[in-house]
């Protein structure tokens, strides 16, 4: 899978027709798709494929991640804004389970610090909104701007930084790689790859050899200042195709081993028209 979509990322270039990527002289890539299909079919049949034993450098690896999350011109155009719905399961210190529906809206900015985006919750007992804008984080709670508690902050931020977002535009955000290496983890043949930002946050991605999906990520972090920093994991699941691009739709967070909180995507829309006040800080 690799080896087809590097060589695919290479050998041809994109073009954008009326919000559509076409690839230029597609007589070759014909030629290519066929030989993937062929091998297989190769496999489905019982019949033995060399598997690909080449060596890529971390940034091939990576870019052809992007390749089939939807290539960066077309999560550039596509994934500009959105609207994204869904419910949320977190686990609270009494080990209960708590519901909430959430709508994120958001604009996509020239990197992950410039984007916007709001997080609209509702409980039970309460609502109240999330806003991140201009690298600052806020809420607002009865139409009054309040100061987010630093956990609840904390895992906000996280959840933005240490994303699969953070590797789909890590040249964007001037973020260094490492290849760690290639392991097999539950019979699953994986790329594992260190991502640094320019604050040297680090976040670990297990990347499918096989799908070049980001499957998990791990990363550390103290949820207050001063305080013992926590193992995180993210687990990505049940992929689907979303206007062309790539999306999750269940993942599971998990600290230091135990799953405090589920995210279950139910709709979302890239692309919707979003008023900017819905971003700004009524105190501003």
């Amino acid at each position: 899978m690799l080896q087809f979509a590097f060589r695919l990322m290479l050998s041809r270039r994109y073009t954008l027709i009326q919000g559509e990527f076409y690839l230029i002289r597609r007589f070759p890539v014909f030629l290519v798709l066929c030989v993937l299909l062929l091998s297989q079919a190769l496999t489905i049949t019982g019949r033995v494929v060399p598997s690909d034993d080449k060596t890529y450098t971390v940034e091939q690896i990576v870019e052809s991640v992007i390749l089939v999350y939807g290539s960066r011109q077309g999560l550039e155009h596509i994934r500009r804004n959105g609207v994204e719905r869904g419910k949320i399961t977190r686990v609270n210190a009494q080990g209960t389970a708590e519901e909430a529906n959430y709508e994120r809206r958001f604009v996509r900015g020239e990197n992950l610090d410039k984007d916007k985006i709001r997080l609209d919750q509702k409980l039970p007992s309460m609502e109240y909104s999330l806003i991140y804008g201009d690298g600052k984080l806020w809420g607002i709670i009865n139409g009054a701007m309040f100061t987010p508690r630093q956990d609840a902050a904390a895992n906000f931020l996280s959840q933005h930084l240490h994303s699969i977002d953070s590797l789909l535009r890590y040249k964007e955000c001037g973020s260094t790689l490492t290849l760690v290496g290639k392991e097999q983890q539950k019979g699953l043949d994986l790329y594992v790859v260190d991502l640094v930002d320019k604050e040297k946050r680090k976040t670990r991605y297990y990347i499918s050899s096989r799908t070049l999906r980001v499957l998990w990520l791990e990363y550390e972090d103290a949820p207050t200042a001063g305080g013992t920093p926590v193992k995180y994991t993210r687990r990505f699941l049940d992929y689907r195709a979303v206007q062309q691009t790539l999306v999750p739709y269940h993942v599971l967070l998990i600290e230091d081993g135990k799953q405090t909180q589920e995210t279950q995507i139910l709709t979302i829309t890239y692309g919707a028209k979003l008023d900017e006040s819905i971003f700004k800080n009524p105190e501003a």
